[in-house]
């Protein structure tokens, strides 16, 4: 018995030794080096001596740009998908385009107030054009937990879950990059810019790095996330939806998901490049003259649910205004209505899933 008892504790302690070295040689290390394939946005410069750990790139990406500190929401038992309570600002600009995210390590001693009042210079300064600074903050007066980067549960969300939650971290654990948007954080500022000569906007968040394990090559040092949007209109590629196939979807399946209508990020208003779409929806009720149909707004889930069903209620009576006005439909066959984001199609934690989720619906009212 004894014998059993000791080779236990012998393949113990192999498992662990193991485990300590498979984890230890994963640990974060000092770069020496951006990032493969990473570079700094052209809008903006870096500070001197630090290095890109992380990077991302979303052609387009549809974000609200804080310009208040954080609250927690209305429905104070809502949770993310981790358990945290769920934060948002109470005043912030909706934002569409390009978005362009990197993720800095500072060299020593640098503060992370001194490394966002460098960048308030640089901004300030940029090809002689002036940076119009839109909300500052520091520590706990942000809101949320100031002591959390994009990573964790059971508490309170942070300024870093808000602006890149985990979902959006594709770097593997214990590497530079998850280190630097996962650990514990001390002293965090925040600045917020816009930079009108380009069209464009830059948020600024740098904390000091609190770790004493995997990530401990980075302990005090400061990070900084620089988000870079560049707005501009998406590139369509949806195909239209012929009158017949949307005839087709509704017998079969009792409505249709419709992409080819257009508004501005926030606003009701259809956009030209809609034509298309609206001249089948026209063809299909021309075509059934039985046919009465509910025009079902669907957004995703940036902004409030309250803000969301006011938009998604007017994106539909915009509609059925254009159809009565331009295509001379009997106003009493088309009935809007707006669902906020209470019925999505695909996940909102990425910008794939939120465009499949902002959609028009036809629905038979019978």
């Amino acid at each position: 018995m004894r014998h059993k008892f000791v080779w236990f504790q012998v393949l113990f302690c192999l498992l662990a030794s193991f485990s300590w070295t498979s984890n230890a040689s994963a640990d974060a290390t000092l770069p020496t080096a951006d990032r493969t394939g990473a570079k700094d946005s052209p809008l903006i410069g870096r500070f001197a001596g630090s290095f890109i750990v992380a990077y991302d790139m979303k052609d387009y990406d549809e974000f609200s740009l804080p310009l208040g500190p954080l609250k927690p929401v209305a429905d104070k038992e809502k949770r993310d998908a981790h358990n945290n309570i769920v934060f948002a600002p109470q005043e912030s600009k909706l934002l569409s385009g390009r978005r362009l995210h990197l993720v800095y390590l500072l060299p020593e001693n640098i503060s992370p107030l001194q490394a966002t009042r460098n960048y308030q210079n640089e901004v300030g300064s940029l090809n002689g054009n002036d940076g119009k600074p839109l909300f500052e903050c520091k520590g706990s007066d942000c809101g949320g937990d100031p002591g959390r980067s994009s990573e964790g549960g059971g508490g309170d969300q942070s300024l870093s879950m808000y602006l890149w939650p985990e979902e959006n971290i594709k770097d593997k654990h214990f590497t530079n990059g998850h280190c630097a948007q996962t650990v514990r954080t001390n002293e965090q500022h925040f600045v917020a810019f816009e930079l009108p000569a380009k069209n464009a906007y830059v948020s600024v968040l740098a904390y000091s790095v609190k770790d004493n394990s995997y990530c401990k090559a980075f302990n005090n040092r400061t990070v900084v996330v620089v988000d870079v949007f560049e707005r501009k209109a998406m590139e369509q590629k949806m195909v239209t939806v012929k009158a017949e196939e949307m005839a087709q979807s509704i017998m079969a399946s009792g409505h249709i998901a419709l992409y080819g209508l257009y508004f501005d990020t926030g606003k009701a208003d259809v956009k030209p490049e809609s034509k298309d779409t609206l001249e089948q929806i026209a063809k299909l009720l021309t075509t059934t003259p039985s046919l009465k149909l509910l025009v079902v707004g669907h957004t995703d889930n940036v902004g409030t649910l309250s803000s969301n069903m006011d938009l998604s209620k007017r994106r539909a009576d915009a509609v059925v205004s254009v159809l009565v006005s331009q295509y001379a439909i009997d106003r009493t066959r088309l009935s809007p209505v707006g669902v906020s984001f209470a019925s999505p199609v695909a996940a909102n934690s990425n910008d794939e899933g939120r465009a499949k989720n902002r959609r028009v619906e036809l629905v038979p009212n019978s």
